[in-house]
């Protein structure tokens, strides 16, 4: 039977991990595109964010979650909710483990509760261009005696190694029914969110540490202009007054280059010229606002 003529499967694979194991990095390389944002800042994530791989007649609905960590605040509980939702009725659990820095304590809790969970189970040992062998062998074979792993992976998200593999892996698991979203369509994030994200990844890359994780994007306006183009504005909130000053910089200067990076990567995903506006808030309360969580496309958590 020629490609054309096999049946179309369709699954759902969810990738969770802790923070910062390289989970968006890796939906990025199975889309073969951009469609979560990605930062060296943990729990860059926040709601679960679907990418849309195919691999020939078989069509796989990532679920990209927030890495799962103990939850503080009113936020973290809804980023930890949101990411084992996205676990529920997967087809196949991604469990993404950075082999270098482990993050043990956050691991841990997170393979106890795998445990329990009935779907199959793969194992990911991510950043295998930077990691040692020898402790990640080690490592592969303790969790693999830990759980029963249907399959244990070694790749790197960053540079594709091994991905394909791992991708045609997945395909063989996913059942047989139609696909869920048409041919061209990468992930099911509204432009909207999508250039809030991109804004915000902005913020974590030229900001680096001078920024705060609890800082959000908020989408004012968006809309078609009559040329085509589209005309963005959107609200970057922060919750001290103090950090305005480093947002904006030196006459300006910080907030224009944020602005000038997240429209040109804008204009390059949406292939239309992006007129992007952009300016700074101070609201303490922020992240006890049901509004700003429903933005971010999470459930509000009591």
């Amino acid at each position: 039977m020629s490609e054309s003529e096999a049946p179309t499967k369709c699954g759902v694979v969810a990738v969770i991990g802790a923070p910062n194991a390289g989970k968006s990095t890796l939906v990025n390389q199975l889309v073969g595109q951009k469609v979560a944002i990605t930062s060296a800042k943990a729990q860059t994530t926040r709601a679960k964010m679907l990418g849309i791989a195919l691999n020939g007649p078989v069509q796989m609905i990532l679920v990209d979650t927030p890495g799962i960590f103990a939850p503080r605040r009113r936020l973290d509980r809804a980023m930890v909710s949101a990411a084992w939702e996205g676990a529920e009725a997967a087809d196949a659990i991604l469990l993404i483990v950075d082999p270098i820095k482990q993050r043990r304590h956050e691991l841990e809790p997170l393979l106890e509760a795998l445990e329990k969970r009935p779907e199959r189970k793969i194992l990911v040992l991510n950043k295998v261009d930077r990691a040692k062998k020898e402790p990640l062998l080690a490592l592969a074979q303790e969790l693999g005696e830990r759980m029963a792993f249907e399959e244990i992976y070694f790749i790197s998200a960053l540079t594709g190694d091994g991905v394909a593999e791992m991708k045609d892996a997945l395909s063989g698991l996913m059942p047989e029914g139609v696909w869920m979203y048409p041919e061209d369509q990468v992930s099911d994030a509204s432009e909207r969110l999508l250039a809030a994200e991109i804004t915000r990844e902005q913020l974590y890359a030229q900001l680096h540490e001078e920024l705060p994780y609890d800082t959000a994007v908020r989408p004012e306006q968006y809309k078609t202009r009559p040329d085509g183009s589209l005309e963005i504005h959107q609200q970057i909130v922060v919750t001290r007054d103090s950090q305005k000053p480093i947002v904006l910089g030196k006459g300006g200067q910080k907030i224009k280059a944020i602005g000038a990076a997240a429209r040109a990567e804008l204009s390059e995903i949406l292939g239309v010229k992006v007129h992007l506006f952009l300016h700074v808030k101070h609201s303490e309360g922020w992240s006890d606002d049901k509004e700003v969580f429903e933005e971010m496309g999470l459930d509000w958590v009591k």
